[in-house]
C-alpha cells in the first residue's frame, strides 16, 4: 500500500469505541466497492458525493476499489477533481478520504467494469492489520460484499451495504440465454441472502425499501438518497453547446443523460421522438452517454429515419460540456423503469431543466411531487403528446424550472451525509448491559 494513508491502530475495545462514536467523535469507515471513478455511474457518483459530505463531518473514509489499468487518466469525471485512473489518492482531493486500488480483471459480457481479484481481497485484513475501523460499508453486491462482510465479522464490527441496483429488472438485459423468470428468482434470492447477513441496509428510495421488504429482507432498512452538492447547481452555456454541435437555436431539444445501457429504455425515447417529429419537425433528441447499447441505438435511430432528429454526443465531462448540454435543452426526458433513485433527474432539475419522466420505482420519489417534474405516460405516443404540450407552453417550462431548482435543493448532500453518519453512530452505540433485576432487558 505504498503511498496510501491508512488510519493508525487503535487499542480501544469495541464498547469504548462505540461510546466514543455515540458521543460524536470521529469515525473511521472502511468502504468497499466493485465500481469507482473513473467508471462513471450512479454508484461511483454516490460514493463521491457521500465521501465529500462525510469528510466534512470528520468521518474518515478509506475506500477499497478496483484499478482501471486500461483507462486514460480522467481529470473531470462526474465531479471535478477526481484522481487519475489507477492512482492511489483521494476523492475530490480530500485528504481525509483515502482510496486503495486493488488489481482487477475484466468482467465477462461487461467491458466497462472491473472485478477485484480475489487474492488481494483475501489479503486485505493482513494489509490493513495496522489500521482500526469502526464500521464496514459495502457499496456493491459482488466481490466487495463478501470481502467486506468477512473483514467486518473478523474484526467484530458492524457491516452495512447500500442497495444501489434493482437487479431483478437488470440481469435479463445482459444474460439473455436464461429465462427472465429464473433470473428474477435468482436476483431475489441473492438479495435476500446478502441483505439479511448485514447489520443494516441503506436504500436510496422508499420504493426500493418496499421492494426489499417484499423479498423477505428483515434487516433494518434506512432510506437515505444520494444528495445534491452545491456544485450541481452551476448552470452552463447552452448557446455554446448548440454552436459546438451545429444545432440551430430554433430547434426544440429533448435530452437524455446517462449510461447508454439497455435497461435505461432509451429505445423507447427514440420511438417517442419518431412520433413527436411528425407534429414538430424542429424537435431533436440529444443522447449524452456511452455504453453497450449505443450501437443498437444508432441502428434503431437510422431505421426510424431520425438522422436529423437524434444527436448522440457521447460522454461529456461535467465542467467541459455536460453543464452546457443541460443548459441547451428544453426538457429532460427519462423512461427507465429500473432506477433505485434516478439521481440524474435531480441533476437536471438543479440547473433549471424541466423533467418529463416515467415515475417507475425510485424515480417516483422525484417525479410524483410534481415540483419541476411531470409524470409521463408509459406509452410512446402518449409520452410524445406530453412532450409537445410542454414545449408549446414556455410559461409552464419557466415555472417548472424554478420549482425544480427549489426541489433539488431540498436533497442537500450535506444533510444526507449527516443522516448516513447518524446511522453509523446508531450502529456503533454499545448494547445496554443486562439488568440483573430485570433479565428481560436484552442487548441489541
Amino acid at each position: 500500500m505504498t503511498g496510501i494513508a491508512v488510519p493508525p491502530g487503535d487499542s480501544r475495545s469495541t464498547a469504548d469505541r462505540g461510546r466514543t462514536q455515540a458521543n460524536g467523535c470521529a469515525m473511521r469507515i472502511l468502504m468497499l466497492s466493485d465500481v469507482c471513478h473513473p467508471r462513471v455511474n450512479g454508484v461511483s457518483t454516490s460514493i463521491e458525493t457521500f465521501g465529500d459530505a462525510l469528510a466534512r463531518l470528520g468521518v474518515h473514509i478509506t475506500l477499497v476499489a478496483p484499478d482501471y489499468p486500461a483507462t486514460k487518466p480522467v481529470a473531470d469525471a462526474s465531479h471535478d477533481g477526481i484522481p487519475e485512473a489507477g492512482a492511489a489518492g483521494t476523492l475530490s482531493q480530500n485528504p481525509r478520504v483515502d482510496i486503495i486500488r486493488l488489481p482487477s480483471r475484466a468482467v465477462p459480457l461487461d467491458p466497462e467494469d472491473r472485478l477485484m481479484r480475489w487474492k488481494p481481497l483475501a489479503e486485505l485484513d493482513r494489509r490493513l492489520a495496522g489500521a482500526d475501523f469502526d464500521l464496514v460499508h459495502v457499496q456493491t453486491p459482488f466481490a466487495a460484499h463478501y470481502a467486506g462482510l468477512r473483514f467486518a465479522r473478523k474484526r467484530r464490527i458492524p457491516c452495512i451495504a447500500t442497495y444501489h441496483t434493482h437487479f431483478e429488472e437488470y440481469l435479463f438485459h445482459y444474460i439473455r440465454f436464461l429465462p427472465r423468470s429464473a433470473l428474477r428468482l435468482a436476483a431475489r434470492a441473492l438479495a435476500r441472502q446478502q441483505c439479511n447477513s448485514l447489520d443494516a441496509v441503506v436504500v436510496p428510495s422508499r420504493a426500493m425499501a418496499d421492494t426489499l421488504r417484499d423479498y423477505g429482507i428483515h434487516r433494518p432498512l434506512q432510506v437515505i438518497p444520494t444528495g445534491m452538492p452545491e456544485s450541481q447547481f452551476v448552470r452552463g452555456n447552452g448557446f455554446r453547446f448548440r454552436q459546438q454541435w451545429g444545432i440551430a437555436a430554433s430547434r426544440k431539444l429533448a435530452l437524455f443523460v446517462g449510461r447508454a445501457a439497455f435497461e435505461k429504455n432509451i429505445g423507447f425515447l427514440l420511438e417517442m421522438t419518431a412520433i413527436a417529429c411528425r407534429l414538430q419537425p424542429q424537435l431533436m433528441l440529444v443522447v449524452a452517454g456511452e455504453g453497450p447499447a449505443l450501437p443498437a441505438l444508432r441502428r434503431q435511430a437510422a431505421a426510424l429515419h431520425l438522422e436529423d432528429h437524434v444527436r448522440f454526443v457521447g460522454y461529456l465531462p461535467r465542467a467541459a460540456g455536460l453543464r452546457d448540454c443541460y443548459a441547451a435543452a428544453d426538457v429532460f426526458t427519462f423512461a427507465s423503469r429500473t432506477e433505485t433513485q434516478g439521481l440524474v433527474l435531480l441533476e437536471a432539475m438543479a440547473v433549471g431543466l424541466p423533467v418529463l419522466a416515467i415515475p417507475a420505482l425510485g424515480t417516483a420519489d422525484i417525479v410524483s411531487p410534481g415540483r419541476g417534474a411531470m409524470a409521463a405516460a408509459d406509452g410512446a405516443e402518449e409520452f410524445a403528446v406530453q412532450l409537445l404540450g410542454l414545449l408549446d407552453r414556455p410559461a409552464k417550462l419557466a415555472s417548472m424550472a424554478r420549482e425544480g431548482i427549489a426541489f433539488a435543493r431540498e436533497w442537500d448532500a450535506d444533510a444526507q451525509g449527516a443522516r448516513l453518519a447518524g446511522l453509523y453512530r446508531e450502529l456503533l452505540r454499545p448494547a445496554p448491559a443486562l439488568d440483573a433485576a430485570n433479565p428481560q432487558v436484552a442487548s441489541r
